[in-house]
């Protein structure tokens, strides 16, 4: 057996499943479904309580540093809270943002999308005309607007990244939709009778998805970006509530006597977009057929 069927032995058992023939892909997905875990376990993963304090041990390195304790397994912050713990509870609303604003975006784009990539006319010209008065304003001073106005809550904020990244989603998928309502099944669709919502759902909105899917990986690390930087400003959920973007403002104000504070919950942002974004790129090429087509060639 020559090492080019012994390579077409082992990808077969996956062709069914193109998703796990893309290393990266597994990865991003393993990361995220760790994330998942720990935030619904997080009270019983976490080795203390979010906002317990232990005054006596402040500012503690992770246990396997001179001077860590294995009460505290990466250390603690200038209060004596469990890093660890904070973590983990932090998780909990880095999920919950990193799936519902994107996909609260992807909704809201992608249906002004449909409604003028598909129709046209005066109403394509004016989806276009907000599109691009509200692209004026950085994405992340957008939501930090919205939220000065706004109360600190979990609602809240994803109805500001929601307000400030739909546009992404309604400029590219307008594009697509416009390439897909010029195919010509589109036309026999409706030479034969269909309706415009007929041929939107059958022939439109399956074009888009793998592009679509794409994007809602993105903004899932946009997101969880977006939400770090609105909790170190101090515009995010309620301070009782632990996120990594506090963590990395209460490590910065203690970096010169303690790093770990700082670099851990940086640690947990950059893999966690790393992951969506290795996602992304798998669910991309395992669900494009150009792409598809391209690996099944090779």
């Amino acid at each position: 057996m020559n090492t080019k069927t012994a390579v077409a032995t082992l990808r077969a058992p996956m062709r069914g499943l193109p998703l796990l023939s893309e290393p990266r892909a597994v990865f991003g997905l393993a990361v995220l479904l760790l994330l998942v875990v720990l935030a619904l376990g997080a009270p019983m993963f976490a080795p203390h309580l979010p906002n317990e304090q232990d005054l006596v041990n402040t500012l503690l390195p992770p246990m396997w540093v001179e001077g860590g304790l294995r009460s505290f397994p990466l250390g603690t912050d200038a209060l004596g809270q469990c890093i660890l713990s904070r973590l983990i509870h932090g998780a909990r609303v880095t999920v919950l943002i990193a799936t519902l604003a994107p996909l609260g975006a992807a909704a809201l784009g992608c249906a002004l999308a449909l409604a003028g990539g598909y129709f046209g006319g005066w109403l394509d010209w004016l989806i276009l005309r907000v599109v691009d008065v509200w692209m004026s304003f950085p994405a992340i001073v957008l939501a930090l607007v919205l939220m000065v106005a706004l109360e600190p809550s979990l609602t809240n904020v994803i109805a500001a990244i929601v307000l400030s990244d739909w546009t992404r989603f309604c400029r590219i998928i307008r594009s697509e939709v416009v390439v897909l309502r010029r195919r010509e099944y589109v036309a026999a669709a409706r030479i034969a009778g269909a309706r415009h919502w007929q041929v939107v759902l059958r022939d439109i909105v399956p074009g888009i998805l793998p592009v679509l899917i794409s994007l809602v990986s993105i903004e899932m690390g946009v997101a969880v970006v977006a939400e770090a930087i609105l909790s170190f400003a101090g515009r995010s959920v309620p301070p009782a509530v632990p996120t990594w973007g506090t963590m990395v403002a209460d490590g910065l104000q203690n970096v010169f006597s303690s790093q770990w504070g700082l670099i851990l919950p940086v640690l947990c942002i950059v893999l966690t977009v790393l992951a969506t974004t290795l996602l992304g790129d798998g669910l991309r090429r395992s669900t494009d057929p150009r792409l598809l087509g391209r690996t099944a060639a090779r």
